[in-house]
């Protein structure tokens, strides 16, 4: 992690820093942090989760450095439609504009980002319970 963060200009390592530091504040207990995919990741265990299609942890939240932004990955909404329509309503609500990929959240600066929001969303899936979301958005059942 040290080696990615020294990497980074100083305003965009402040940047990460400080998302990182807000999702090791709010991440239930089971999930590891690795460098994989060429960012940040939190993963579930394949010790947990069991073998995957490709061998690879599950990925539930990630975090990188773009050349134009920094992009935070919250896997775990695209796992529920209601969960995904609940938050961008939240984010909304705030006045913030939500810029949202497929796969990811893009921001410039942390001010970008409604903090107790992202917090609320890390914090409020286990492994366990990713896991057993996973499988349903799958349309598999977790034995």
């Amino acid at each position: 992690m040290d080696e990615y963060l020294s990497s980074l200009t100083p305003g965009r390592e402040q940047t990460i820093s400080t998302v990182r530091n807000l999702i090791l504040g709010n991440l239930p207990s089971g999930f590891n942090e690795v460098m994989n995919w060429g960012m940040i990741s939190y993963e579930i265990p394949l010790e947990l989760s069991g073998p995957t299609y490709n061998g690879q942890p599950l990925l539930w939240v990630a975090l990188s450095s773009q050349k134009q932004y920094c992009s935070l990955y919250l896997t775990g909404l695209y796992s529920s439609q209601d969960q995904l329509e609940d938050f961008q309503a939240r984010w909304a609500a705030r006045g913030l504009k939500l810029d949202m990929g497929k796969s990811c959240i893009r921001f410039k600066a942390f001010d970008d980002l409604p903090a107790d929001l992202i917090a609320e969303v890390i914090r409020s899936k286990t492994p366990e319970r990713a896991i057993d979301m996973i499988s349903l958005a799958r349309g598999q059942r977790r034995e």
